[in-house]
């Protein structure tokens, strides 16, 4: 085949441009769809946090733990099979019944009675609501003072700072316990038949007053070093008010750790209530605690009624267990070295 054959078989073969006509350019170009961010609740799962909390099962199962008790306390009145506080309900002749599964025991009362006929576990239910309100309340307030004077004394520095950190010694060098026990015993002294709000709030009080001193230091040394960093020296230059610095920029800086600790200090705090109304200055009997309970089943406890003591202790020991469990994973999980 010569080169014209070639040329005329060639210019038979069609475009393909020809085929699909010609190219139209008045279109406008193809659309492309946003990106769509996720939202908060997709970002937290497939964060570091989430994925340390689900391969955690410490974690896991002391949330758990603490998620039933909180629930059975909060909610005592739906849950509960009995109120024990309610004098119409109660019948003497149910008193110290053993639980369910030993001799003479009933399945009315799962883990038996006390001297007044009250159910156990009613009765438990009843007290974890009082003593889980106490110990919140309480780091709540110590939160409130400790943050607001550490923040003060990082900050302010100078004899401020001085005052502040010698009024912490002070109060460091004597057991929180007793200076407890004082307040405690005072406010019954002043208020011998006070009502049960006033009783509270002197509780209250007692428990929160020692436990200031540790998120106040905790909080200076955060403020200490953020108070040195360019955010901060660039709010002073522009004329931003020293509190406006502290609540807006510093705060949410220092917060990290003091969030731990106040998980932590829950428990010391339902362990401290406990440990008041166990020596007689904490709630009313008429608004008994875990503490009480335990007070008076160890009255009881030589007469062979063991459930008045064991199950009260086992109810306190889960509850503050579980929130140090979880307080010490999230102390980790918050870490940034350790992850």
């Amino acid at each position: 085949m010569d080169h014209a054959e070639v040329e005329v078989a060639g210019s038979a073969v069609p475009d393909a441009a020809d085929d699909i006509g010609p190219i139209r350019r008045d279109l406008p170009p193809p659309a492309i769809a946003p990106a769509i961010s996720p939202g908060w609740w997709a970002r937290f799962l497939d964060g570091d946090f989430w994925h340390s909390f689900r391969s955690s099962p410490v974690a896991i199962g002391s949330a758990a733990v603490a998620l039933i008790c909180i629930f059975c306390a909060v909610f005592a009145g739906w849950v509960a099979p009995h109120n024990p506080t309610d004098l119409a309900t109660l019948e003497l002749g149910d008193s110290m019944l053993p639980p369910a599964w030993m001799a003479g025991g009933t399945a009315k009362y799962l883990l038996g009675t006390d001297e007044q006929g009250r159910d156990v576990l009613s009765a438990l239910m009843y007290g974890a609501q009082i003593s889980l309100f106490v110990g919140a309340a309480s780091v709540l307030l110590s939160l409130l003072i400790g943050v607001t004077l550490g923040l003060v004394s990082g900050y302010a520095g100078g004899r401020l700072d001085a005052l502040i950190m010698r009024v912490c010694d002070v109060m460091l060098s004597f057991p929180s316990i007793l200076i407890a026990l004082l307040i405690a015993g005072v406010g019954h002294a002043l208020f011998p038949n006070a009502h049960d709000t006033l009783a509270f709030g002197v509780l209250i009080i007692a428990i929160a007053l020692p436990g200031w001193v540790q998120y106040a230091r905790a909080v200076r040394g955060s403020t200490m070093v953020e108070r040195h960093k360019e955010y901060v020296q660039a709010a002073r230059v522009i004329g931003v008010s020293p509190l406006r610095i502290m609540r807006k920029h510093v705060l949410p800086n220092v917060m990290g750790p003091v969030l731990v600790l106040s998980t932590i200090q829950v428990a010391t705090a339902i362990l401290a209530e406990a440990t008041l109304s166990f020596l007689g200055v904490g709630v009313s009997p008429t608004s008994p605690s875990l503490g009480t309970f335990i007070n008076e089943g160890q009255k009881q406890l030589f007469s062979g009624a063991w459930w008045l003591v064991i199950f009260p202790g086992s109810m306190l020991v889960m509850i503050a267990l579980s929130i140090n469990l979880f307080g010490d994973w999230l102390r980790d999980a918050l870490n940034p070295r350790l992850r």
